[in-house]
């Protein structure tokens, strides 16, 4: 299970975790439940470019970021450590 640490939003951390390629669970820890189960449930089983390319670049209320933005840079991060 990977963990990444966000920023600018209202959940604390990401744990994901991706099997060949494709995205198998992932929990937001803090923030909004619904949302982050809604997420959640919507990607798993997503190609890690297709949750990358959906979700890169969504703004949370002008803060320049949302928490779908970060589980982007989460995503982005682990594929340029593997």
């Amino acid at each position: 299970m990977e963990q990444f640490k966000t920023s600018g939003v209202c959940s604390k951390e990401i744990h994901f975790d991706v099997k060949d390629g494709v995205i198998k669970e992932v929990s937001f820890i803090k923030g909004c439940s619904g949302n982050g189960l809604g997420i959640s449930a919507l990607i798993k089983g997503m190609p890690v470019d297709e949750a990358i390319e959906r979700m890169k670049g969504i703004d949370c209320r002008g803060r320049g970021t949302s928490c779908p933005d970060q589980l982007a840079a989460a995503l982005m991060k682990y594929k340029s450590n593997n």
